[in-house]
C-alpha cells in the first residue's frame, strides 16, 4: 500500500511538472508548493470540464457577461477605493496565498473569497459586490493592482479547482504590461476580459508608466461528473475558505493565515540563513528533501 501511495504522488508530481510547454527548474519543482499539492491538482486535470490550454474563452462562461458588460460600474468603485488608499498590501502577514508578491509592488482589495466574510467589501464596493453575489461560480474575487515597474515572479497557483479571469479596469492599454501563461503573453485591454488556467506557470510585468488595476476573479473549474463537481465545491469550500484574509479590521481571517504569521517569523531567519551562507543553504535545503524521502521510503 505505502509503494502505491508513493507511486501515486511521484506520477503526479511528474504529471504537474511536464503539464505545460514551460517548466521550473527540477529543484524547485521537489520543493514547490504545486508537488505537495500535485495528487489534488492531478484528479482536477483528469475530470475537468474545460480543455487543458493555457488560455480558455471566458464567453463559455454565460454568467462572466455581466461582468464584462458593467465594467465602468466596477472600474469606478475600483478608482474610488484607489483615492481612499485602501488597495494595499497584507499589513500583518496574513495573506500566505500572495504574500511573495507584496515585495514586488502587487496589492489587493479582497471583494469576496469563498465562504469567508469581509463587510468592508460590502461597506465600501456595493455595486461591485451585488454583481458578484449574481454569479455563483466565482468563488473568490479582488481588485489587484500592478504599479509601473511591478512584476510577479514565475509561479503555479497551489489550486487547481478555479480557473483564472481577469477583466481590464483601468490599464496603461500596451503591450508593456502583459501576462505570460505557459510562454503565450496577454495585454490587458479597458473593458476587457481573459481567463486562464492558472496552474500553468504564469509570470506578469508593468514596464509601462501607467498602473494596471483588473477585477481579478477564481471561477469554479467546471467537472465532467456530479460527483467531480461536488468534492471541487467541497475542497474549495473548506480549504481555501481557511486561506481568507482581512481587508482591514473586521473581516475574517482564516486559520490558515492566522498560523502563516508565525510561519513568516520562522522565514526571516531562514532569509538571514540565506544571505548568511547562500551555499550552506541550498545544501541545508537538499539535505532536508532527502531526509523527508528516506523517511518516506524507509520509514
Amino acid at each position: 500500500m505505502k509503494w502505491t501511495v508513493i507511486a501515486v504522488y511521484l506520477l503526479s508530481i511528474f504529471h504537474v511538472h511536464f503539464r505545460g510547454r514551460v517548466r521550473l527548474p527540477i529543484f524547485r519543482q521537489l520543493v514547490d508548493h504545486s508537488s505537495l499539492v500535485a495528487p489534488l491538482n492531478t484528479f482536477m486535470h483528469m475530470f475537468s470540464g474545460v480543455p487543458s490550454t493555457p488560455y480558455l474563452s471566458s464567453a463559455s462562461f454565460e454568467q462572466l457577461r455581466a461582468l464584462d458588460a458593467n465594467w465602468e460600474t466596477i472600474r469606478d468603485e475600483a478608482l474610488q477605493l484607489i483615492a481612499l488608499q485602501k488597495i494595499k498590501a497584507a499589513q500583518k502577514n496574513d495573506d500566505a496565498g500572495f504574500n511573495s508578491f507584496f515585495k514586488y509592488g502587487w496589492k489587493r482589495f479582497y471583494l469576496k473569497w469563498y465562504d469567508a466574510s469581509h463587510p468592508s467589501a460590502e461597506r465600501l464596493c456595493p455595486k461591485t459586490t451585488a454583481l458578484l453575489r449574481g454569479i455563483p461560480c466565482i468563488k473568490a474575487a479582488m481588485f489587484a493592482e500592478l504599479p509601473p515597474g511591478g512584476k510577479l515572479n514565475p509561479h503555479r497557483d497551489p489550486y487547481a479547482g478555479s480557473l483564472r479571469y481577469h477583466l481590464g479596469l483601468a490599464t496603461p492599454n500596451n503591450d508593456d504590461c502583459f501576462i505570460d501563461v505557459d510562454g503565450r503573453r496577454y495585454s490587458w485591454r479597458d473593458g476587457q476580459s481573459v481567463m486562464f488556467d492558472e496552474t500553468y506557470i504564469h509570470w506578469a510585468r508593468n514596464d509601462s508608466d501607467s498602473n494596471r488595476v483588473i477585477l481579478f476573479c477564481d471561477v469554479e473549474r467546471p467537472m465532467r461528473y456530479r460527483w467531480a463537481q461536488a468534492a471541487n465545491r467541497w475542497l474549495g469550500r473548506t480549504l481555501m475558505t481557511a486561506a481568507s484574509s482581512p481587508n482591514e479590521t473586521g473581516d475574517q481571517t482564516g486559520g490558515i493565515n492566522r498560523l502563516f504569521r508565525f510561519i513568516w517569523l520562522g522565514g526571516q531567519y531562514r532569509r538571514l540563513f540565506k544571505a548568511w551562507n547562500r551555499t550552506a543553504y541550498n545544501l541545508t535545503r537538499v539535505a532536508l528533501v532527502a531526509l523527508l524521502l528516506a523517511w518516506i521510503i524507509f520509514g
